[in-house]
């Protein structure tokens, strides 16, 4: 269901407000230029500051202008079980075509609290449901058993994962218990290893800036075109690095601004906007990528 070049797509903001007009261009330019599916409220999506009406008009946006044509997964998660059920009743009404779920920040629950919360909402989800794994915003790790078990038992309903724990041992564990599971990436400078041991795509952040690039990366890689695969990849990998100059997403958003009239480079507090010394290291990196 989902492989490829899938950005977690910046949310513009003209001011303190959701730039709407920005985000449809966006979408357009992303599909456009090859991306395989969509992530509204996503980390780079800055879902921590959305409110809740925001978060769902952003995923209404996202699937209504995609209307199809590529999967949009729509950040669902919280901490909070309940409200990731309301996210996820407002993700399907609003027309997306899975859920993406967070591991439960803040709360740090145990391995059988991750069973519990995921198995309570598979239950109650109408769409397919991924995973992400990202200890190192949400201090919680949903270890492989964990993943593996919960796919076990709904085999239909948690069908991917996306891990952006920085360990790719995980992939072949996980690839072990669960052979029919889809793995993402959501660590671009690993998206190359990955493949190798059987990942199929990446949720990333370079997408947003290069998604052109990263699908032709993309379509190498899962071609087995090794050597076109490591050239894009080393033209792309400063910019991977360049996109966590500063707090993410400043840098994205900076450097989409460079790119488009329409798209601000206004993030929302606790972000603070790109410093000078990031500025520097996305202005190189796009130079050496091609864009702008």
């Amino acid at each position: 269901m989902f492989s490829g070049s899938i950005p977690a797509l910046a949310t513009p903001f003209a001011g303190t407000e959701v730039d709407e007009d920005a985000y449809r261009k966006f979408i357009e330019w992303q599909i456009e230029n090859g991306s395989s599916g969509l992530v509204p409220c996503g980390t780079t999506g800055e879902s921590a500051t959305l409110d809740n009406d925001e978060h769902h008009k952003v995923i209404a946006i996202c699937a209504e202008v995609a209307n199809g044509r590529v999967p949009v997964i729509a950040g669902a998660g919280s901490n909070d079980t309940q409200t990731a059920l309301w996210h996820i009743k407002e993700a399907q009404l609003a027309g997306a075509d899975a859920l993406l779920l967070v591991a439960p920040y803040y709360n740090r629950p145990s391995q059988e609290g991750l069973l519990a919360h995921f198995s309570y909402l598979a239950e109650r989800a109408e769409l397919p449901i991924v995973l992400y794994n990202v200890p190192g915003r949400t201090v919680t790790d949903i270890k492989p058993e964990t993943v593996v078990e919960l796919h076990r038992r709904f085999p239909e309903k948690i069908v991917a994962l996306k891990d952006a724990s920085g360990d790719l041992s995980r992939v072949v564990t996980q690839r072990m218990g669960a052979p029919e599971l889809c793995q993402l990436s959501g660590d671009d400078p690993l998206v190359l290893a990955g493949y190798a041991l059987g990942q199929v795509g990446c949720i990333s952040v370079t997408a947003n800036v290069a998604p052109r690039l990263c699908a032709d990366f993309h379509a190498a890689a899962a071609e087995g075109d090794f050597e076109t695969a490591r050239t894009l990849n080393e033209k792309l990998y400063p910019l991977h690095a360049a996109m966590f100059a500063d707090a993410s997403p400043a840098p994205a958003k900076y450097a989409l601004s460079k790119l488009f009239d329409w798209f601000s480079p206004d993030v929302r507090l606790p972000i603070a906007p790109c410093s000078d010394a990031a500025k520097a290291k996305v202005d190189e990196a796009m130079a050496g990528a091609g864009i702008g």
